[in-house]
């Protein structure tokens, strides 16, 4: 048997699923849900004192307020359950996995965010910008804006945290963030961002209303509310769809693969890489490999075997390995074609 007989037998080899990568998916998978439970709490407790805070003071600012506690507590549960259907095994109907389920979800949330928080924000402060009244019990309004502020601040600095022992060291937040493929820690932020800033323009709307006596800021201050949660929500939907219709894996990856490939001995030439994220640690990844003249077909087994691995060592996540060895024979006629 040739070498070049013997590259195109081993055309378009499988691998199968390795328990290396299922238990680094069970790792991230309890951090997700560390800082989406976080989340969880410290909405649901801003939102029961700001709807209170709302009924008493009439502040218009803090309903919307409310709104936007209300759709991120939410948001946290139709992520906790995006996180479970996730975990599903793969079947016969779903041969790679569950894990683009949880991208769905996080769709809904941004649609959630959108229609929820931000609509209802933005109606309700227009209404009062046509009828202002000015709000009263102000001490109670700073007394929950406190409160929300410090809750708001717990999740996201847990939500922080784990963005950042995530991210590359020579990445920054932001590109953890556009670049990341696990949907439940950048949202998460990003809400607790957007009530953090949320919680800002409420206490200057109604601190600036009564040193000034102006009944309209109140409801501007929401409709500026609204504006930033759908805001939110078009970029969380941007993000999510582009995950759920197969995104590539991050180039930081893709680097370390490739550089796993051109050390290998037996490697002459690396074609086409294609990557697409399975789910927040799971990655399907299909190569061209031109090996070597002279390797029988056991050394190219061998080598296709030794490169596996060595992508597994370095990248656990790579769950689903296509690696196509390309023959000396179709590469010489596309070079006389070409």
């Amino acid at each position: 048997m040739t070498s070049t007989q013997g590259m195109q037998k081993a055309t378009f080899r499988l691998t199968a699923v390795t328990n290396q990568g299922w238990r680094s998916a069970g790792v991230a998978e309890r951090s997700a849900k560390k800082v989406v439970y976080s989340g969880l709490i410290a909405n649901i407790a801003i939102a029961i004192s700001k709807y209170f805070a709302a009924a008493l003071t009439g502040s218009s600012a803090m309903l919307a307020e409310a709104f936007h506690s209300t759709a991120d507590a939410g948001n946290e549960l139709l992520l906790l359950v995006g996180i479970k259907r996730s975990l599903r095994p793969p079947d016969a109907l779903h041969p790679y996995g569950h894990g683009k389920v949880l991208y769905f979800y996080s769709l809904l949330v941004a649609v959630y965010i959108f229609g929820v928080g931000g609509l209802l924000a933005i109606a309700r402060g227009v209404s009062h910008l046509r009828h202002p009244q000015p709000s009263s019990h102000a001490a109670w309004n700073y007394a929950v804006l406190a409160l929300s502020a410090a809750l708001d601040f717990y999740s996201w600095r847990v939500s922080y945290r784990e963005l950042f022992s995530r991210k590359d060291p020579d990445e920054s937040i932001w590109d953890e963030i556009i670049g990341g493929k696990d949907p439940t820690i950048f949202t998460v932020f990003l809400e607790d961002s957007a009530g953090l800033i949320g919680t800002f323009l409420a206490f200057l709307a109604i601190f600036l209303g009564h040193m000034l006596g102006n009944p309209y800021l109140d409801p501007l201050a929401s409709i500026l509310i609204g504006v930033l949660l759908a805001a939110i929500a078009v970029f969380l939907g941007r993000e999510s769809g582009a995950l759920l219709i197969g995104e590539r894996t991050n180039r930081a990856r893709i680097r370390r693969v490739c550089e796993v490939l051109l050390a290998d001995p037996a490697v002459e030439r690396v074609g086409d890489l294609l990557t697409m994220q399975l789910g927040p640690d799971q990655v399907l990844l299909n190569v061209d490999i031109q090996f070597r003249k002279g390797l029988d077909l056991p050394q190219l087994e061998g080598a296709i075997d030794r490169i596996e691995a060595n992508i597994r060592k370095v990248e656990p996540t790579i769950q689903r390995i296509f690696i196509e060895a390309e023959s000396f024979k179709r590469s010489d006629q596309r070079s006389q074609a070409a």
